[in-house]
């Protein structure tokens, strides 16, 4: 176990331990800033590089390139579908995952995703936002952040409730382009 790649790795076992979501950013709070590297790209991505529009950050739960959540590839492929209309929203959506590089350059393939997939390994990024953690893997969850990087909506997981909907989410960024 000294490497990322498979299911039974060192993400696995730092993972394990069930820990609910803990210290999350709160609603109105400037949203915590990160530099990941993404699939289809050289550079690392850093969220204040796009201050000054919306952003949803889709935190997922991919355990392998083979292996996803049951209760986040149909969040992932509901986000693939219906980009276009986070996009017509002038918002970028993020989506962030614990897979290593590999891994996700599979998944990216595998889904033809249309949005930026960061990757987080190490789950540093999850734990800034406190999303907390279960049978190794982090716990998903979504957050909203308007155009100045607060934080305006959170969805955390639960097993009745695992992911913001996507329409959820529309409403969302509807809301800001009212203000």
């Amino acid at each position: 176990m000294t490497g990322n790649t498979g299911l039974f790795n060192r993400r696995f076992a730092n993972n394990f331990v069930p820990l609910p979501p803990r210290q999350v950013p709160e609603i109105g709070a400037i949203a915590p800033d990160f530099s990941l590297p993404q699939v289809k790209g050289d550079d690392k991505v850093e969220l204040s590089d796009y201050k000054g529009k919306p952003i949803v950050l889709a935190f997922t739960r991919i355990f392998t390139e083979k292996l996803f959540c049951p209760f986040c590839y149909p969040h992932i492929q509901d986000l693939k579908e219906r980009y276009q209309e986070i996009s017509d929203r002038g918002a970028e959506l993020l989506m962030i995952s614990s897979t290593d590089p590999v891994q996700s350059q599979v998944v990216v393939e595998q889904l033809s995703l249309p949005y930026p997939f960061l990757y987080d390994p190490d789950c540093t990024v999850f734990r800034r936002y406190g999303l907390g953690q279960a049978l190794g893997a982090p716990l998903p969850g979504q957050f909203i952040l308007d155009v100045e990087g607060k934080i305006v909506f959170r969805h955390l997981f639960s097993f009745t409730d695992s992911n913001a909907e996507t329409d959820t989410i529309l409403k969302e960024l509807d809301k800001l382009a009212n203000k």
